[in-house]
C-alpha cells in the first residue's frame, strides 16, 4: 500500500484536528465545543453536501448506471445487517446483536463527507448522485434490524397486547429522521433551484465547509476519546468486529462499483458507504424501540474504533484496494 495516501490524508486538516479533540481529552484540557454549535455543524454540513449533490444530480441527469448505483446502495444497507447479525449471535442475544447489526448496515454522513473531501484534495472527480445512494442507505438498515429483533427475539412472545409494536414510529423514525429529511430535502432543492441556486448559495456552502468540517471534527475527536474508556465492555471479539467487517462490506462494496463500471471516484465514496457505521441515526432509533440493547455497545463500537479508522486509515486504504482491483 502507499504509505504516502496515508499520510497525505492524516496530514488533513480537518483529520489533524480530529487528533487533536483526541489529545485534548487524554491530556484532561478542559478544551470543548458548545453544546448547541456541534448539531448546527451537523446540519450544516448535510445541507452544503445534499446541496451540491443535488445541482450536480441534475447536471449529470439519472441514467442507467446512476439507477444501478443506487438500486445497490439499497441492496447492501439491506444485506450487511443481515449477515452480520448471524455472526453477531455467535456472541450476543438478539436485540443486541440486531442493534449492532443495524449500526453497521447503515452509514455515517462525516465519514463519507471526509471521503469526499480526500478525492476533492486528490484531484479525482466523483457524481453528485453518491449523495442520493447516502440517504438511501440509512433507513433500510433500521427496518432490517428491527424485523430481526421482533424474529429472533423470544421475549416478544411475552408482549403485551395493550401496547403493541408501533411499526408507525419505527417507519416515521426510519425515513423521517432529521438526517434522512434534510439531506432528501437538500438534493431536492438543489436540483430544483438549478444553477442559478447554486451560483448563489455557492459562497455559503461551499466556501466555509472545510472550515466547518475541521470544527466538527475536532468534536467528533473529543467525543470518540471519551468513548475509547467504553470498548473495555466490547470484548476482543466485537473489537474486531469493528474493523474487520468494515474492510469486508469495503471489498464487497468495491467489487461491486467495478461491476457497475462507476469509476474510482464514485467507488470509493461507494466504498466508504458500505463501510461506515452510523452512529446518530441508528442509535438513536435503536433507543427508542430496542431499549433492552445496550447503547455503549453500539455506540461505542462505532464512534470509538470504526469511525476513527475509517477516516485515517480506511479511506486510503480503500482507495489502494480499488487500484489493487483494477477500478
Amino acid at each position: 500500500m502507499d504509505s504516502g495516501l496515508i499520510l497525505s490524508n492524516i496530514l488533513n486538516p480537518p483529520i489533524l484536528f480530529f487528533f487533536l479533540g483526541m489529545l485534548a481529552v487524554f491530556c484532561k484540557s478542559d478544551l470543548e465545543i458548545p453544546a448547541p454549535l456541534p448539531k448546527l455543524f451537523s446540519l450544516y454540513l448535510l445541507v452544503a453536501i445534499g446541496f451540491k449533490g443535488g445541482y450536480e444530480l441534475l447536471e449529470s441527469g439519472i441514467t442507467q448506471q446512476v439507477a444501478g448505483t443506487l438500486l445497490a446502495s439499497i441492496a447492501m444497507a439491506s444485506l450487511v445487517p443481515i449477515y452480520t447479525f448471524f455472526i453477531l449471535r455467535i456472541r450476543l442475544d438478539p436485540p443486541n446483536a440486531a442493534a449492532i447489526a443495524a449500526t453497521y448496515g447503515s452509514i455515517s454522513a462525516v465519514t463519507f463527507i471526509t471521503a469526499s473531501s480526500f478525492l476533492d484534495q486528490l484531484h479525482i472527480s466523483y457524481g453528485g448522485y453518491m449523495v442520493a445512494a447516502l440517504a438511501l442507505m440509512e433507513s433500510p438498515a433500521i427496518i432490517i434490524g428491527l424485523i430481526l429483533v421482533r424474529i429472533f427475539d423470544a421475549k416478544d412472545d411475552k408482549d403485551d397486547p395493550d401496547h403493541p409494536f408501533a411499526w408507525g414510529e419505527v417507519l416515521r423514525e426510519a425515513f423521517l429522521n432529521s438526517s434522512v429529511l434534510l439531506l432528501v430535502g437538500s438534493v431536492i432543492i438543489g436540483m430544483l433551484s438549478g444553477p442559478s441556486g447554486w451560483h448563489k448559495l455557492e459562497p455559503f456552502t461551499q466556501g466555509i465547509f472545510y472550515g466547518v468540517l475541521t470544527f466538527f471534527l475536532m468534536d467528533m475527536g473529543i467525543i470518540a476519546a471519551k468513548r475509547i474508556r467504553d470498548l473495555k465492555k466490547t470484548g476482543l471479539f466485537l473489537i474486531g468486529f469493528s474493523v474487520i467487517v468494515p474492510l469486508l462490506n469495503a471489498v464487497l462494496g468495491i467489487v461491486i462499483a467495478k461491476l457497475l463500471g462507476i469509476g474510482e471516484g464514485n467507488g470509493l465514496l461507494f466504498a466508504v458507504l458500505c463501510a461506515s457505521a452510523s452512529y446518530i441515526a441508528v442509535p438513536a432509533a435503536m433507543r427508542m424501540t430496542v431499549p433492552e440493547a445496550n447503547p455503549s455497545l453500539y455506540v461505542s463500537m462505532a464512534l470509538a474504533l470504526t469511525f476513527p479508522f475509517n477516516i485515517i486509515v480506511g479511506i486510503p486504504l480503500y482507495l489502494e484496494l480499488e487500484k489493487i482491483l483494477g477500478l
